[in-house]
């Protein structure tokens, strides 16, 4: 199925690469690389078709040029969310400057799949910079409704899930992204944002849902 671009509610969603499109594709999905130059060093190293930066690169916004050079050898195949650590305004900046790929509230088709993003967090008792109010969250997910299959790359996890367990009883995930993936159930779901929860995944109905964090995630469509 050749590639094509979408469009939402939220203007014109990106328009693919159709140059790698193969049987096999794979996608590198990480999250909350918090300055941590090493880790962005090995992920750019593993071999991938599409690379997809889950928010959070840097702290409070600060050093994303630091970033821009380690992602700069694959820019071509970059994708860009904000975390709740740094703005939209940001990350169109951000990309517009290295040639990646802004990723917020677009969606591109790879193969028979629908792949989709959407950054910033629910609100946080720290004010930063990437938070929608859980209505924020809901309306720019609507536009996704109708992707199928769906792979959805979101900075938040869903609330009350292994995906956004702070400790025993404490969860800090988003309650729209809750419901919907409980609604809708993409086929493949990713994450950031809580530390603690890296590297979990669970199953919610049919969903097959991964906090990616900085070790990152590799899936493999065909």
């Amino acid at each position: 199925m050749p590639a094509k671009a979408l469009l939402g509610s939220y203007g014109p969603l990106l328009a693919p690469n159709t140059e790698h499109l193969a049987p096999d594709m794979k996608l590198l999905i990480f999250s909350d690389i918090h300055g941590n130059h090493q880790a962005l060093e090995r992920l750019m190293a593993m071999d991938a078709d599409y690379y997809f930066a889950a928010g959070d690169l840097v702290n409070w916004g600060r050093g994303l040029e630091v970033c821009g050079e380690i992602l700069r050898k694959r820019a071509e195949s970059v994708y860009v969310l904000p975390g709740n650590h740094e703005s939209e305004d940001q990350i169109t900046r951000f990309c517009s400057q290295f040639g990646f790929r802004n990723f917020h509230g677009q969606a591109l088709t790879v193969g028979k799949y629908h792949v989709a993003g959407l950054g910033y967090s629910s609100p946080t008792p720290f004010n930063t910079p990437g938070e929608y109010t859980e209505a924020q969250l809901a309306a720019r997910l609507a536009q996704f409704e109708k992707l199928n299959p769906l792979v959805l790359i979101c900075h938040a996890p869903p609330f009350d899930t292994a995906l956004d367990r702070i400790r025993d009883g404490v969860h800090g995930g988003s309650r729209s992204i809750r419901e919907f993936i409980d609604r809708h159930q993409p086929e493949h779901f990713f994450c950031g944002h809580i530390h603690e929860a890296e590297g979990a995944e669970i199953t919610l109905g049919k969903t097959k849902a991964v906090n990616v964090g900085k070790r990152g995630y590799l899936l493999e469509l065909n």
